[in-house]
């Protein structure tokens, strides 16, 4: 593994924690000492990066941002090792910030620890996608945020200009994108256009509203989930760049234990944090990093890629598409999953995505011969 100590400044700790806080279970980065990290575990990662911000204004106090946090008592069986890191400085440009967060990021990912990634500015999800792009990973993203941050007509990556460039990247190693919460008042019409081109995934905050499960399946199915804090609602969140309109403080932690219970998923960040010196929003945001991990303590690892004997199986014959759809259904989890036909010709690297999350509802739809939205986008993904 690399020397990734290079890339980090130790936070300053001062604090005598109690027995089964969370901070006094954490590994620090301190000034005479970096983190073993060990197989399996995770690494929590500030990335103080604005520059591609459209607001450019810098706050950063890493350590009372995160204080309220690690005075937070540890969920049940949290058996997990976590490692704070420090966080990373901005470098003398900005592609010196990418590349290291990028680097940190893949180093983690090859020995199975989880990044938690707090920043900056949203555009630091790009480094992230490089991350798994330079794994040679298909990625599957997923954003919590009311706008799409597609950029069209952008020639620079921007923080609510970056998903383009990753669209356009060669090779690229993104197999879907999924953006939960969007309000229509902040989208282009050809900004939604493309994404339907491109059977990428929006679910607007009013049919999230409906029915808030409708979030699960979508965040089951991503390898990495970015939380835009401007998201929430204004009354939830002390900054003038949120709307009155948004997702309720509860509801972005449920979203959070969904993102930790996922077993694909295997990076988590929260951006578009300028405003988090607020000591209110330092309270909300390790509530929403405690949630995160205590959906990780209740992993049940009933991902059905592999061994599907164990899992209930059910068939249903699509007579419009003359097609058999199969459902399987976990005994851990009671979750839902649906195979998807995969093209023998296709490559290997696609093969985590045929098995595509999602609910009893979906297979109650398919028994009246209605062919599930999610089932349709990925069958026309794989038929590229």
């Amino acid at each position: 593994m690399k020397d990734l100590s290079i890339f980090f400044k130790a936070r300053e700790i001062e604090e005598n924690f109690e027995d089964f806080q969370v901070g006094n279970k954490i590994v620090f980065h301190t000034q005479n000492n970096f983190p073993e990290l060990k197989e399996w575990g995770i690494a929590i990662i500030e990335c103080p990066e604005y520059r591609n911000h459209t607001e450019s204004s810098i706050n950063e106090n890493p350590i009372d941002l995160l204080l309220p946090f690690y005075n937070l008592f540890c969920g049940d069986d949290w058996n997990f090792d976590i490692y704070d890191l420090g966080y990373i400085l901005p470098g003398n440009t900005i592609s010196d910030t990418y590349y290291a967060l990028k680097t940190v990021c893949s180093e983690c990912l090859k020995k199975n620890i989880l990044p938690i990634v707090i920043g900056g500015s949203q555009d630091l999800s790009f480094s992230i996608y490089d991350a798994f792009r330079s794994n040679e990973q298909m990625v599957n993203m997923c954003f919590i945020d009311r706008e799409l941050d597609l950029g069209l007509g952008e020639v620079e990556i921007k923080s609510n200009a970056f998903i383009r460039h990753i669209i356009e990247d060669s090779p690229c190693f993104l197999f879907n994108c999924s953006t939960i919460g969007v309000q229509s008042p902040y989208v282009k019409k050809n900004e939604l256009d493309l994404f339907s081109q491109l059977y990428f995934d929006v679910l607007r905050l009013g049919e999230l509203n409906d029915d808030f499960r409708s979030c699960e399946p979508l965040i089951r199915n991503s390898d990495m989930l970015s939380i835009d804090t401007n998201v929430l609602r204004l009354n939830e969140f002390e900054s003038e760049k949120n709307s009155p309109n948004g997702l309720y403080a509860e509801q972005l932690c449920q979203i959070a234990k969904y993102a930790g219970m996922s077993d694909k998923l295997s990076c988590f960040s929260i951006f578009q944090s300028l405003d988090l010196h607020h000591l209110k929003n330092h309270q909300l945001l390790g509530e929403i990093l405690w949630y995160f991990l205590d959906g990780i303590a209740q992993r049940k690892n009933d991902f059905p890629k592999c061994n599907k004997k164990d899992y209930l199986k059910f068939i249903v014959h699509l007579e419009t598409l003359n097609e058999d759809i199969i459902f399987y259904k976990s005994p851990k989890s009671e979750r839902w999953w649906m195979e998807v036909p995969y093209p023998m010709h296709k490559e290997s690297k696609f093969e985590r995505h045929y098995l595509v999350p999602c609910t009893e509802e979906d297979y109650h739809q398919t028994m009246k011969n209605d062919i599930p939205d999610l089932w349709w986008k990925t069958f026309q993904k794989l038929s590229i």
